[in-house]
Protein backbone atom coordinates (compact mmCIF):
# COMPACT_ATOMS: atom_id res chain seq x y z
CA UNK A 1 0.00 0.00 0.00
CA UNK A 2 1.26 3.45 -0.96
CA UNK A 3 -0.82 6.07 0.75
CA UNK A 4 -0.94 9.65 1.94
CA UNK A 5 -2.29 10.77 5.29
CA UNK A 6 -3.47 14.36 5.10
CA UNK A 7 -5.31 16.85 7.24
CA UNK A 8 -4.76 20.14 9.00
CA UNK A 9 -2.18 20.57 11.76
CA UNK A 10 -3.44 18.92 14.94
CA UNK A 11 -5.75 16.45 13.15
CA UNK A 12 -3.78 13.49 14.50
CA UNK A 13 -1.77 12.56 11.41
CA UNK A 14 1.40 11.73 13.32
CA UNK A 15 -0.42 9.57 15.85
CA UNK A 16 -2.43 7.76 13.20
CA UNK A 17 0.61 7.34 10.92
CA UNK A 18 2.40 5.31 13.61
CA UNK A 19 -0.62 3.10 14.32
CA UNK A 20 -1.54 2.57 10.66
CA UNK A 21 2.03 1.93 9.51
CA UNK A 22 2.32 -0.85 12.08
CA UNK A 23 -1.09 -2.33 11.20
CA UNK A 24 -0.36 -2.18 7.44
CA UNK A 25 3.29 -3.24 7.82
CA UNK A 26 4.65 -0.24 5.89
CA UNK A 27 7.00 2.55 6.99
CA UNK A 28 5.55 5.87 8.08
CA UNK A 29 7.46 8.68 6.38
CA UNK A 30 6.91 11.97 8.19
CA UNK A 31 8.50 15.14 6.89
CA UNK A 32 7.78 16.78 10.25
CA UNK A 33 9.81 14.16 12.11
CA UNK A 34 12.67 14.51 9.64
CA UNK A 35 12.63 18.30 9.97
CA UNK A 36 12.53 18.18 13.79
CA UNK A 37 15.43 15.71 13.90
CA UNK A 38 17.50 18.00 11.68
CA UNK A 39 16.61 21.03 13.82
CA UNK A 40 17.58 19.15 16.99
CA UNK A 41 20.91 18.09 15.43
CA UNK A 42 21.44 21.65 14.11
CA UNK A 43 22.26 20.39 10.61
CA UNK A 44 22.40 22.97 7.79
CA UNK A 45 19.02 21.68 6.56
CA UNK A 46 17.68 21.87 10.10
CA UNK A 47 18.81 25.45 10.59
CA UNK A 48 17.20 26.46 7.30
CA UNK A 49 14.01 24.54 8.07
CA UNK A 50 13.80 26.02 11.58
CA UNK A 51 13.41 29.56 10.24
CA UNK A 52 10.29 28.52 8.36
CA UNK A 53 8.93 26.21 11.04
CA UNK A 54 9.24 28.85 13.78
CA UNK A 55 7.13 31.21 11.66
CA UNK A 56 4.55 28.48 10.96
CA UNK A 57 5.43 28.47 7.24
CA UNK A 58 6.24 25.54 4.99
CA UNK A 59 9.85 24.56 4.33
CA UNK A 60 10.69 25.33 0.65
CA UNK A 61 9.76 22.67 -1.90
CA UNK A 62 13.29 22.03 -3.18
CA UNK A 63 14.49 21.02 0.30
CA UNK A 64 11.43 18.92 1.05
CA UNK A 65 11.29 17.26 -2.39
CA UNK A 66 14.91 16.11 -2.24
CA UNK A 67 14.41 14.70 1.23
CA UNK A 68 11.26 12.77 0.24
CA UNK A 69 12.84 11.46 -2.98
CA UNK A 70 15.77 10.08 -0.97
CA UNK A 71 13.54 8.54 1.68
CA UNK A 72 11.21 6.80 -0.79
CA UNK A 73 14.25 5.31 -2.53
CA UNK A 74 15.21 3.41 0.63
CA UNK A 75 14.63 -0.36 0.61
CA UNK A 76 11.95 -0.42 3.32
CA UNK A 77 9.68 1.82 1.21
CA UNK A 78 9.92 -0.44 -1.86
CA UNK A 79 6.73 -2.37 -1.08
CA UNK A 80 4.75 0.56 0.28
CA UNK A 81 4.71 3.54 2.62
CA UNK A 82 2.50 5.97 4.44
CA UNK A 83 3.44 9.59 3.74
CA UNK A 84 2.55 12.06 6.50
CA UNK A 85 3.08 15.75 5.75
CA UNK A 86 3.83 15.49 2.04
CA UNK A 87 2.73 16.70 -0.44
CA UNK A 88 1.64 20.07 0.90
CA UNK A 89 1.51 22.09 -2.32
CA UNK A 90 0.20 21.47 -5.84
CA UNK A 91 3.80 21.55 -7.13
CA UNK A 92 4.72 18.78 -4.69
CA UNK A 93 1.85 16.63 -6.06
CA UNK A 94 3.60 16.67 -9.44
CA UNK A 95 6.95 15.87 -7.87
CA UNK A 96 5.47 12.94 -5.95
CA UNK A 97 3.84 11.65 -9.14
CA UNK A 98 7.27 11.81 -10.83
CA UNK A 99 9.02 10.05 -7.92
CA UNK A 100 6.46 7.24 -7.96
CA UNK A 101 6.56 6.90 -11.76
CA UNK A 102 10.37 6.57 -11.64
CA UNK A 103 9.84 3.45 -9.51
CA UNK A 104 6.87 2.17 -11.54
CA UNK A 105 4.38 2.88 -8.74
CA UNK A 106 1.29 4.97 -8.08
CA UNK A 107 -0.69 5.98 -5.01
CA UNK A 108 -3.33 3.59 -3.73
CA UNK A 109 -5.18 5.94 -1.39
CA UNK A 110 -5.28 9.38 0.22
CA UNK A 111 -6.85 9.63 3.68
CA UNK A 112 -7.81 13.08 4.95
CA UNK A 113 -8.45 13.41 8.68
CA UNK A 114 -11.02 16.12 9.36
CA UNK A 115 -11.86 18.02 12.54
CA UNK A 116 -13.26 21.37 13.67
CA UNK A 117 -10.64 24.14 13.80
CA UNK A 118 -11.28 24.92 17.47
CA UNK A 119 -10.67 21.25 18.35
CA UNK A 120 -7.41 21.36 16.35
CA UNK A 121 -6.16 24.55 18.03
CA UNK A 122 -6.98 23.16 21.47
CA UNK A 123 -5.15 19.89 20.71
CA UNK A 124 -2.05 21.71 19.51
CA UNK A 125 -1.93 24.08 22.46
CA UNK A 126 -2.26 21.14 24.90
CA UNK A 127 0.53 19.32 23.03
CA UNK A 128 2.70 22.43 23.17
CA UNK A 129 2.24 22.60 26.93
CA UNK A 130 2.94 18.89 27.50
CA UNK A 131 5.90 18.66 25.10
CA UNK A 132 7.31 22.14 25.65
CA UNK A 133 7.18 22.86 21.91
CA UNK A 134 8.03 26.50 21.28
CA UNK A 135 6.75 26.21 17.70
CA UNK A 136 3.17 25.76 18.93
CA UNK A 137 2.13 29.20 20.27
CA UNK A 138 -1.53 30.08 19.60
CA UNK A 139 -0.55 32.67 16.98
CA UNK A 140 1.63 30.17 15.09
CA UNK A 141 -1.01 27.41 15.44
CA UNK A 142 -3.71 29.61 13.92
CA UNK A 143 -1.32 30.75 11.17
CA UNK A 144 -0.60 27.09 10.32
CA UNK A 145 -4.32 26.43 9.99
CA UNK A 146 -4.58 29.35 7.54
CA UNK A 147 -1.55 28.14 5.55
CA UNK A 148 -3.03 24.64 5.37
CA UNK A 149 -6.39 25.99 4.14
CA UNK A 150 -4.73 28.11 1.46
CA UNK A 151 -1.95 25.81 0.24
CA UNK A 152 -2.69 22.19 1.12
CA UNK A 153 -6.47 21.79 1.29
CA UNK A 154 -6.73 22.32 -2.52
CA UNK A 155 -4.78 19.06 -2.96
CA UNK A 156 -7.77 17.16 -1.61
CA UNK A 157 -9.73 18.13 -4.75
CA UNK A 158 -6.93 16.77 -6.96
CA UNK A 159 -6.95 13.42 -5.18
CA UNK A 160 -10.77 13.31 -5.09
CA UNK A 161 -10.81 13.76 -8.88
CA UNK A 162 -8.41 10.81 -9.15
CA UNK A 163 -10.77 8.67 -7.05
CA UNK A 164 -8.19 8.21 -4.27
CA UNK A 165 -9.57 10.42 -1.48
CA UNK A 166 -11.45 9.30 1.61
CA UNK A 167 -12.27 11.70 4.43
CA UNK A 168 -12.34 10.35 7.97
CA UNK A 169 -13.49 12.03 11.18
CA UNK A 170 -10.27 12.59 13.15
CA UNK A 171 -11.99 13.24 16.49
CA UNK A 172 -12.16 10.44 19.03
CA UNK A 173 -10.00 7.85 20.72
CA UNK A 174 -6.88 6.79 18.79
CA UNK A 175 -8.13 3.23 18.17
CA UNK A 176 -11.55 4.50 17.15
CA UNK A 177 -10.05 6.80 14.50
CA UNK A 178 -7.68 4.04 13.32
CA UNK A 179 -10.60 1.67 12.75
CA UNK A 180 -12.44 4.37 10.78
CA UNK A 181 -9.35 4.87 8.60
CA UNK A 182 -8.90 1.14 7.95
CA UNK A 183 -12.58 0.79 7.03
CA UNK A 184 -12.32 3.79 4.69
CA UNK A 185 -9.21 2.38 3.02
CA UNK A 186 -11.17 -0.73 2.03
CA UNK A 187 -13.65 1.44 0.09
CA UNK A 188 -10.84 2.94 -2.02
CA UNK A 189 -8.60 -0.09 -2.52
CA UNK A 190 -11.28 -2.74 -3.21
Amino acid sequence: MRMLLMGPPGAGKGTQAKVLAERLNIPAVSTGDIFRANVKDETPLGLEAKRYMDAGDYVPDEVTNAMVRDRLSEADAGDGFLLDGYPRTLAQVGTLDDILAEHGHRLDAVVALVADIDVLVDRMLRRAHVEGRADDSEEVVRHRQDVYAAETKPLLRVYAQRGLLVEVDGVGEIDEVSERVLAALKTVTD
